[in-house]
């Protein structure tokens, strides 16, 4: 991607994060308000400042974005439990396996990180949720389950996954989340490429 592709990129997110039709999730017609951003995971670190600057541009003009990393509210949840300690402790005794297990149970998407983002939620001072921190936290948490656990959680306001990888989206085989361009993370059919939408 060019330095003119990401900025073309910027634009469009930024026209359709701040048009009526997308904060009043019009034309959904009953789907769950998720988009997907995807994006060359080389270009990781540009696309975060583009991200900064979308919110900055979308806060000067009274739109206020609830961002959420699950990198940083993983570590926030096992903190907040006592778990935290004993995480770093075994990492280093453990084999990859067994400790992408226990970070799995530890961070189950159903029983501690849907609550734990509908508590960062619960004030509904926002008009639109980024979710972000999808590649540091692979493989224990997996985008698919996350999303799928987040549509009684996220409601009412529209959500945009930044997204490592591509969204590869077809009429037969459905549409997939292939993190950094590799790893077919999962069906997932109900969220839509933000920027396919018109702003």
């Amino acid at each position: 991607m060019t330095p003119h592709e990401l900025s073309r990129q910027e634009e469009h997110l930024f026209a359709v994060l701040s048009g009526d039709r997308f904060l009043k999730m019009e034309g959904l017609s009953n789907e769950v308000p998720f988009f997907i951003y995807p994006y060359e995971p080389e270009h990781a670190l540009d696309v975060a400042k583009a991200k900064k600057r979308v919110k900055n541009r979308l806060a000067s003009s009274g739109i206020e974005v609830r961002e959420i990393n699950l990198y940083d509210l993983s570590v926030e949840v096992l903190k907040a439990r006592g778990d935290w300690d004993e995480v770093l402790e075994v990492e280093p005794e453990l084999d990859k396996v067994e400790f992408t297990e226990m970070l799995q149970s530890m961070l189950n998407p159903q029983q501690h990180l849907a609550p734990a983002i509908r508590a960062r939620l619960a004030d509904g001072d926002f008009d639109i949720v980024f979710l972000t921190g999808i590649g540091e936290v692979f493989p224990y948490i997996r985008s698919h389950n996350v999303l799928n656990n987040l549509q009684s959680v996220v409601v009412g306001r529209p959500m945009l996954m930044f997204f490592p990888g591509r969204y590869e989206q077809s009429d037969t085989l459905g549409s997939s989340l292939v993190l950094f361009g590799r790893l077919k993370d999962d069906q997932y059919y109900r969220a839509k490429n933000i920027l396919e939408q018109e702003p």
